[in-house]
C-alpha cells in the first residue's frame, strides 16, 4: 500500500500534489479553496487488474479537463463517496454525491467533481476491456449516479471498502484477480437493477448516443461543432443522429447549446476567471456572437451574465469567510 499526504511535499508547489496523484491514478489537477491550507491523504494499490485508492481531502475541486486526456489504454474511473458532500460534472450531467453514493466516469471524457468541506472517496480505476466483460456499454451509465440507499449499490460500496481495508492489512495476490472480478459483478449488477438495462437493439442506440455525447463533450470549444458536422464525422446519416437522441428529450443543438451555456456559467462564476470578460469566456466554448451568448445565456439562468458572475462571487465570498479547515501548508515555503 502506497501512501501520499501533502506534508510529504512541504516546501514543494502544488503542480507537484497533482503530479503524484495523476501518476497514480489518473491526469487531474486540483483546485483548493484555500491552497495556504489545503490538507489531502491518497493510499492507492493494485487490486488484480484494478487500481484502488482511499483519497481524504480538504475542501477543493478535482478537475479531468481536456488537456489532460491523452492517448492509451482507455479506462473508467468509479467515485465511491464514504463521507461529505461533493458535486461531479460529467458526460452533460451534474448530480450531488452523498455519503455512500457511486459515480462512473469515462477517462475519455472531461470531469469535475467539486466539495465546500472535506471528503473522503474511494476511487477504482478500470481498464476498459476489463470493465465491459461485466458492464456492457459502459458509456450509458457514465455520470449516473447509484444512490447508496439502494440495496445492491450499499452492497458494493461495502464491499469495496472491505476490500482496501484488506489490501491495508495485506491481502493475498492469488485471490486479488478473483475478488476484483466479483467486485465488479456485483457494481454491474447494481447498476442493471437501478436502471433497468435495456434489450439489445435499445442498448445498441443508447451507447451510440453515449458516444455521439463523449464526441460533443471533446469538441464542444469548436465553433463549427453542428449536427451536420458531428454526422460527417462520425459516419452517421443526420436522420440516424436524430434518431439516436429521440429519446433524450433534447435535439442534438440543444443539447450542445446547454452544455456550451452549463460551461460558460461555470467559469462565469470561478473565481480564477473574475479577470475574463464574458465575450472571452464565450467565444473559449464555441460562441460566435456575443448577442447570441447573452440572450441564450438569459434564457437559460433567468439573469444576464454579468448579474450572474456577481451573484455566484458574492457567494463564493461569503463561503471563502468561513473557518477553513485545518491542514499543512503546501505552497507556503514555495511562494
Amino acid at each position: 500500500m502506497n501512501v501520499l499526504h501533502t506534508k510529504d511535499l512541504t516546501g514543494r508547489t502544488l503542480a507537484a500534489w497533482n503530479a503524484e496523484v495523476s501518476a497514480r491514478i489518473a491526469a487531474i489537477d486540483f483546485a483548493p479553496v484555500r491552497t495556504e491550507h489545503f490538507s489531502a491523504t491518497l493510499s492507492d494499490s493494485d487490486l488484480g487488474p484494478l487500481r484502488i485508492a482511499r483519497l481524504a481531502t480538504s475542501a477543493t475541486a478535482i478537475e479531468r479537463s481536456a488537456i489532460h486526456i491523452e492517448r492509451g489504454a482507455p479506462f473508467y474511473l468509479l467515485i465511491l463517496q464514504r463521507s461529505g458532500r461533493s458535486e461531479i460534472a460529467h458526460y452533460g450531467k451534474t448530480v450531488l454525491l452523498g455519503e455512500g453514493d457511486i459515480v462512473l466516469c469515462d477517462g475519455a471524457a472531461p470531469f469535475k467533481l467539486s466539495c465546500a468541506g472535506a471528503i473522503e472517496t474511494l476511487l477504482l480505476r478500470i481498464p476498459a476491456a476489463t470493465l465491459k466483460e461485466h458492464l456492457p456499454s459502459p458509456e450509458c451509465f457514465c455520470g449516473r449516479p447509484l444512490r447508496g440507499s439502494e440495496g445492491v449499490t450499499a452492497i458494493a460500496a461495502t464491499m469495496a471498502v472491505s476490500l482496501f481495508d484488506q489490501l491495508e492489512a495485506g491481502f493475498s495476490l492469488h485471490y486479488q484477480e478473483r475478488v476484483a472480478r466479483h467486485l465488479l459483478d456485483v457494481v454491474a449488477t447494481a447498476y442493471a437493477l437501478a436502471f433497468h438495462t435495456p434489450e439489445s437493439r435499445s442498448s445498441i442506440v443508447s451507447g451510440r448516443c453515449a458516444t455521439v455525447k463523449l464526441f460533443i463533450e471533446q469538441h464542444l470549444r469548436d465553433p463549427e461543432l453542428t449536427p451536420c458536422a458531428i454526422a460527417a464525422r462520425m459516419k452517421l446519416s443526420p436522420r440516424y443522429l436524430r434518431m439516436i437522441f429521440a429519446s433524450e428529450n433534447e435535439t442534438v443543438s440543444a443539447y450542445i447549446l446547454r452544455r456550451r451555456l452549463e460551461q460558460c456559467a461555470r467559469q462565469i462564476g470561478d473565481p480564477a476567471w473574475r479577470g475574463h470578460s464574458m465575450t472571452e469566456i464565450a467565444f473559449g466554448w464555441g460562441f460566435n456572437s456575443a448577442p447570441h451568448f447573452t440572450r441564450t445565456f438569459r434564457d437559460r439562468f433567468d439573469m444576464a451574465p454579468r448579474e450572474y458572475r456577481r451573484l455566484k462571487l458574492d457567494e463564493g465570498a461569503g463561503q471563502f469567510r468561513r473557518p477553513a479547515p485545518v491542514g499543512r501548508m503546501l505552497d507556503a515555503q514555495a511562494a
